[in-house]
């Protein structure tokens, strides 16, 4: 008998543990880098890991999942992705319940226009057909990009569509617009005395038509239909003129677009979440709030 008790102990445990195991093991799959394309991304030069466009997805808790998604574009004048610009931004919209989900795209100068705006479309797109079966409202899925990153951020939020009806591909039938845009020292112009040279040579290359420099000087490119729109800068910033986001947020408002803007009077380019500056760390709690006055914050209704 007591033989018996202790095999069945031993096989309750072995599958709770099995059970507990699987439960990790799915969460971990989640933090791995997924590709947007099963096989080779538009314009693909090679199969080596720069040609291979991912997102990584972090996801927060289930007790409190907002249902929301944030697609997260980091920083590097579009020659590198910075590290403190992704998966810990990432874990930060994790404290609000919010899914944060890392974009890795493509990079200059290996690549250029439109491969970038591929890669982030893309990941909206994907985010939002997976929705369902994500735990996930299609509705509330934005954009959070840093410095070039917010270029790209600010580029799809003016230049999405709201997908191909006809295409094979059924990813490719959904929207790529964001419900909201975060610009966080964004480059946005790419033309005039505030256009940052690096990021414009990294994306368009030598000598880029001046209508293609005009297309994605993103100031100009706003509409009624671009979504709402939060902005962080410094008045100081050194590396990535304020004027940027001044800019932005003036389109924003001449369009009716709800836009709400922070200029902070003094730091340097490329802080992050603001690290241990008392002001500038006061940023993500300023995003939060604006967050939950668009509803990303609220509980879902139906997950």
């Amino acid at each position: 008998m007591k033989g018996s008790k202790l095999l069945t102990w031993l096989l309750v445990s072995g599958a709770l543990l099995g059970a507990l195991g699987a439960a990790v093991n799915a969460l971990n799959d989640k933090e791995k880098p997924l590709r947007l394309w099963e096989g080779d991304a538009p314009g693909a030069k090679g199969s080596e890991d720069a040609d291979i466009p991912t997102i990584t997805v972090y996801s927060p808790p289930a007790e409190k999942r907002t249902g929301a998604a944030v697609v997260v574009c980091p920083g590097g004048g579009y020659a590198i992705l910075a590290p403190h610009e992704g998966k810990p931004v990432a874990e930060w919209l994790n404290t609000l319940g919010v899914t944060g989900i890392v974009l890795k795209y493509r990079l200059g100068p290996r690549y250029h226009h439109p491969a970038m705006l591929q890669d982030v479309s893309r990941a909206l797109r994907t985010v939002r057909y997976h929705a369902q079966e994500w735990g996930l409202d299609p509705h509330r899925i934005g954009v959070l990009g840093f410095s070039a990153g917010g270029h790209l951020a600010s580029t799809a939020a003016t230049h999405f569509d709201e997908g191909d009806p006809g295409a094979a591909d059924p990813i490719d039938r959904v929207s790529s617009r964001p419900d909201a845009a975060i610009l966080i020292y964004p480059v946005i112009t790419l033309s005039g005395p505030y256009a940052h040279a690096g990021s414009r040579h990294n994306l368009l290359g030598d000598n880029p038509p001046q209508a293609l420099v005009e297309l994605l000087s993103n100031e100009k490119q706003v509409t009624p239909q671009t979504p709402p729109t939060f902005l962080v800068h410094t008045a100081d910033d050194e590396g990535v003129a304020c004027e940027n986001s001044l800019m932005f947020a003036e389109a924003c408002r001449k369009a009716s677009v709800p836009v709400e803007l922070h200029v902070f009077e003094h730091g340097p380019h490329g802080f992050g979440l603001g690290g241990n500056d008392p002001v500038l760390s006061r940023w993500p709690v300023l995003c939060a709030d604006w967050l939950k006055q668009r509803g990303f914050l609220a509980p879902q209704a139906n997950p």
